[in-house]
C-alpha cells in the first residue's frame, strides 16, 4: 500500500477521493440531462475574456523577449563594425580619437537602450502575468465548488422526495408482522423511522448549506476582480509601447548624432584625400594660404581669386559686346552730330562677334536656370568640396545661387558644360572664382 503523504492522513485522503467520483457522477448526470447545472452567463463571459487576457499578454511577453533577443544581436553586430574600423583606421588619418571615442560611445548606448527596455517593459510585463496563475486556480476551484453545490443541492432534493415517500409509509396500515409486535414496539418501530428520515435530511441540509457557502464566497471574489483585471489591460499595453517607443526615439536620435559625426569624420577624410590629390597634379594654381571665398587684395601681379592667394596671369574682364540695337542707336547719333555716316555694316556686324557657344552646345539647350556661360583663362584646383576644379580652356554654366546672401563676393555658382552635355543635368555643381574666367 502506498505511503501516505506527511501532512495528509488517510481520512482526508478518502474524503478527496469520494469528493472527486461524487463530482464525476453529478458532471455524468448533468450531461446526460438528468441533472439540472447551475448556470451563470455573466460569469461565463468574464472567464472568456480572461482566457483572451492571459492569451494576449503570453503573446506579447513572448515578443518582447524576441525584440530584446533582436536588439542584443544588433548591438553585438554595430560593436563587431566598429572594432572593424578600429582596426583598420590607420593612426595618421583625420579623426582616428573621434572614431574610436564615436566606437565606445555607441556601444554604450546599445547597452543603456537594452538595459531600459528591460526595465520599464519586460518587467512589468512578467509582473502583470504573474497574477493570472492564481486567479486560473480559483476558477478552477469555483468550478469544482459549482459541482460540489449542485450535488449536495439534488441529494437534498432526492432526501426531501424520500421523506414524503416515507411518510405516504408510515401512515399505511400495519403489515401482518408488525400487527403482530406489541404496542410498545410498535410505537418504536415508528419513532425510528422518522428519526432516521429527520437525520438524513438534516445531514443533507447542513451539506447543501455548507457547499453553498463556500461556493458563494469564491464567486463572488472572482466576480469583482474578473472585470477589473479585464480593465487594467488597456493601462498595460499603453504603458509598454508608450515605454517602447519613447525609449527607441531617443535611442535613434542618439545614435543618429554619432552617426552624422562619424559621416563627417569619413567626409573630411575623403576631401583630405583629395586635396592631397590636387596638389601633386595642380600645385602651379593652388595657395598653401587658401582658406575662404572672400576678396583679398595684395597688389602683386598674378590674379588672385577672392581672400584666396592665386597663380598665374592677371585677367582683365573684357567689355560686354555690344548688341546689334545698341550699334544701330550709336549709328544714328553720329549722322546728326558728326554727318558722317558710319562704315559699319549693321546687318553683318555681330558676325564680328565672339561665338557665345562651344563644345557642340547650343544656348536653345541649355536650362533656363542658365545665366550665361563664362570661359576659363587659367587653371583652377579646388581646395574645398564646394569648389570646382578647372582647367583652361573649360566652359562653365553660370547659375544663381539658391540663397543670394550665400554669396561670397568674387565667387560664382555653376556647371561646367561637359558635364551638361554628357548627363543633361545641373546636379554637379559648385562655386569658381571670377577673376580666373572672361564672360562669352
Amino acid at each position: 500500500m502506498a505511503e501516505v503523504g506527511k501532512g495528509v492522513n488517510a481520512g482526508k485522503l478518502a474524503s478527496n477521493v469520494q469528493k472527486r467520483i461524487t463530482r464525476a457522477q453529478e458532471k455524468v448526470m448533468q450531461k446526460l440531462g438528468k441533472a439540472d447545472e447551475t448556470k451563470d452567463t455573466a460569469f461565463e463571459e468574464g472567464v472568456a475574456n480572461f482566457n483572451k487576457q492571459l492569451a494576449d499578454g503570453t503573446k506579447l511577453q513572448k515578443d518582447l523577449k524576441a525584440y530584446l533577443v533582436a536588439v542584443k544581436t544588433m548591438h553585438e553586430s554595430s560593436k563587431r563594425l566598429h572594432d572593424c574600423l578600429a582596426e583598420m583606421y590607420d593612426p595618421e588619418w583625420f579623426g582616428k580619437e573621434e572614431v574610436d571615442s564615436i566606437a565606445e560611445d555607441t556601444d554604450l548606448l546599445w547597452q543603456d537602450f537594452h538595459q531600459k527596455l528591460v526595465d520599464s517593459t519586460l518587467i512589468s510585463m512578467d509582473t502583470y502575468l504573474a497574477q493570472f496563475p492564481d486567479i486560473k486556480a480559483r476558477i478552477a476551484k469555483r468550478d469544482r465548488k459549482l459541482v460540489d453545490f449542485d450535488s449536495a443541492r439534488h441529494h437534498f432534493a432526492s432526501i426531501q422526495k424520500g421523506k414524503k415517500k416515507d411518510e405516504a409509509k408510515i401512515a399505511k396500515p400495519l403489515t401482518l408482522v408488525e400487527k403482530a409486535a406489541p404496542g410498545w414496539a410498535q410505537g418504536i418501530i415508528t419513532a425510528h423511522q422518522i428519526a432516521q428520515t429527520n437525520l438524513s435530511r438534516n445531514q443533507a441540509e447542513e451539506e447543501l448549506g455548507r457547499a453553498q457557502k463556500v461556493f458563494e464566497e469564491i464567486n463572488y471574489e472572482l466576480q469583482e476582480e474578473l472585470p477589473t483585471l479585464w480593465d487594467s489591460r488597456v493601462g498595460v499595453y499603453v504603458n509598454t509601447f508608450q515605454n517602447v517607443s519613447g525609449l527607441e526615439e531617443k535611442f535613434h536620435r542618439d545614435m543618429g548624432k554619432l552617426n552624422q559625426n562619424l559621416s563627417d569624420i569619413m567626409t573630411k577624410l575623403e576631401e583630405q584625400r583629395l586635396a592631397k590629390k590636387g596638389v601633386t597634379t595642380a600645385s602651379t594654381v593652388k595657395s598653401e594660404e587658401a582658406a575662404n571665398h572672400s576678396l583679398s587684395e595684395s597688389g602683386s601681379d598674378a590674379p588672385k581669386s577672392p581672400q584666396k592667394s592665386r597663380e598665374g596671369p592677371p585677367v582683365a574682364r573684357p567689355p560686354r559686346p555690344a548688341s546689334s540695337q545698341e550699334v544701330k542707336e550709336d549709328n544714328i547719333i553720329n549722322l546728326f552730330e558728326d554727318a558722317v555716316v558710319s562704315d559699319i555694316n549693321v546687318s553683318t556686324e555681330p558676325e564680328n562677334e565672339a561665338p557665345a557657344v562651344t563644345n557642340g552646345s547650343s544656348d536653345a539647350e541649355l536650362p533656363p536656370s542658365v545665366l550665361y556661360k563664362v570661359k576659363v583663362m587659367h587653371d583652377y584646383g579646388a581646395t574645398d568640396s564646394d569648389e570646382l576644379d578647372l582647367k583652361a580652356g573649360d566652359i562653365v554654366l553660370v547659375l544663381p545661387f539658391a540663397n543670394p546672401d550665400e554669396q561670397d563676393e568674387g565667387w560664382l555658382m555653376g556647371v561646367k558644360e561637359s558635364y551638361w552635355i554628357q548627363n543633361k543635368n545641373l546636379l554637379v555643381k559648385g562655386v569658381f572664382p571670377e577673376n580666373f574666367t572672361q564672360k562669352l
